[in-house]
């Protein structure tokens, strides 16, 4: 998951084991609130995680609805600032945040299947039509059709298309997107600078991003162009190619066009390539990310949500670092919009108080996350104001997400089509096994076989 690909393990790893002795009734209030601190909650996080506070909600007449989340200390602590005043002024329901940073979705199906689910709970993209088909979210379809709150979340017209596709199934709406994060081009300009290339911009091109890969390679100083493995995912350059790897009605998997093959191709032909960055090697003893912060890679593929652009703000040893659009291939510049949002758990027992809660918490995570994928929210002021460290790339950023950036296609079965793409097609290509012409054929038929 996206979303867990640059965090602490070792932070999460102490933070999980807090969480299960806290939830098994070993730490006294004291105890609680002095371990919460040393692993660096905030005061209101650990209160939001007290479940000595239940009965006092139970009296003041609200419906304790439940929040599962993947989030760490950090997001845990800034997601405990958004609900506070969410619960403060609600009437009828209050959120209880329950956040599982460690192995987030085997917890989640093993609570569904045991019947003990939260009433609320995130997911990334590619659930959805999984959840959603085996009845584990509820369908909010009618209830976003006659809501009268006026709140914004509530209004499906005011959301970028492509995010909120990635919440449709079936013609039916399975929760509320409250993340459309594209990927974006981090840069340093120095290294530009100091290898006589231009700043990338808009009219960067593949060529001209594999040019400069090359020309900021230099081994003997331990310096790289790019960092290509696994990710960034190769279907962005399919689609930037011109090609598709599931059509969006679901019904093929041409990653056997020539359009395909090409975007494929020129991807697997940076991965792991010496002359453009680092190695596999490399890649798997130092965080590409570390690397970047320290001035030591010239080009980064992350999401708009990294601090890549504002590290040196938070740390002065620093890399200064900018971003820009991602390079444009031969059909256009799309990036992937990793999109995540809040779901109704379909067996709860307060379906009316989670949804007035959803609807809640999705307006005010509207104003904490980046972008917000809605149309009045997608803007300069918003991104500024939410994260302000991002104020000078907001204008980038925004333009990203409004003009370039869509979810994947997503079927039922796509944790096994994800399996199979790889095993399949993506980690061969990337070994040297074989081209993208030669793979794709019989890659294609055993992806199909996956299809709804």
């Amino acid at each position: 998951m996206w979303h867990h690909r640059d965090r602490d393990r070792a932070s999460d790893a102490r933070f999980a084991e807090y969480l299960d002795d806290l939830n098994r009734n070993r730490m006294d209030r004291r105890t609680m609130f002095r371990r919460g601190a040393m692993i660096g909650l905030s005061a209101a996080a650990i209160a939001g995680l007290d479940r000595s506070f239940q009965p006092r909600a139970s009296a003041q007449g609200k419906t304790q609805i439940r929040l599962g989340v993947w989030a760490g200390v950090d997001e845990a602590n800034e997601l405990a600032e958004v609900i506070a005043p969410i619960n403060a002024a609600a009437t009828d329901f209050e959120i209880l945040s329950e956040p599982k940073p460690a192995d987030y979705y085997v917890q989640l199906q093993t609570t569904i299947a045991g019947g003990t689910a939260p009433d609320l709970f995130w997911l990334s993209q590619e659930y959805v039509p999984n959840y959603a088909s085996n009845g584990a979210i509820l369908d909010i379809t009618e209830r976003l059709a006659s809501d009268s709150s006026g709140i914004g979340a509530a209004n499906v017209d005011d959301y970028l298309p492509a995010p909120f596709r990635s919440v449709q199934y079936e013609d039916k709406t399975w929760g509320l997107p409250w993340l459309a994060s594209p990927v974006m081009l981090y840069y340093n300009p120095a290294l530009f600078e100091a290898a006589g290339l231009p700043l990338p911009d808009d009219t960067m091109t593949w060529e001209t991003f594999r040019e400069a890969a090359r020309a900021l390679t230099l081994p003997d100083q331990q310096q790289y162009g790019i960092a290509f493995g696994e990710w960034p995912p190769i279907q962005m350059f399919i689609w930037q190619a011109g090609g598709e790897v599931i059509t969006e009605d679901l019904s093929e998997c041409p990653i056997d066009s020539a359009e395909a093959i090409q975007g494929a191709q020129f991807k697997a032909d940076l991965t792991w390539n010496p002359e453009y960055g680092m190695t596999e090697a490399q890649q798997a003893e130092q965080s590409a990310g570390d690397l970047m912060k320290a001035g030591r890679i010239g080009m980064f593929l992350g999401g708009a949500t990294d601090d890549f652009d504002y590290a040196q703000q938070k740390d002065p040893a620093a890399a200064l670092i900018r971003v820009a659009r991602v390079p444009q291939g031969p059909a256009g510049r799309q990036t992937l919009a990793y999109t995540a949002s809040t779901v109704i758990n379909g067996a709860s027992a307060n379906p009316d108080a989670a949804y007035n809660a959803l609807v809640a918490l999705t307006e005010g995570i509207h104003h904490w996350k980046i972008v917000a994928p809605r149309q009045s929210l997608a803007n300069v002021e918003t991104v500024s104001a939410s994260v302000p460290g991002k104020a000078e790339s907001a204008a980038t950023i925004v333009a990203a997400a409004t003009e370039d950036m869509r979810p994947f296609n997503v079927i039922p079965q796509q944790s096994d089509w994800d399996q199979s793409f790889f095993d399949y097609y993506v980690d061969p290509l990337y070994r040297k096994e074989g081209t993208a012409e030669e793979l794709a054929p019989d890659a294609r038929a055993e992806l199909e076989s996956w299809l709804p």
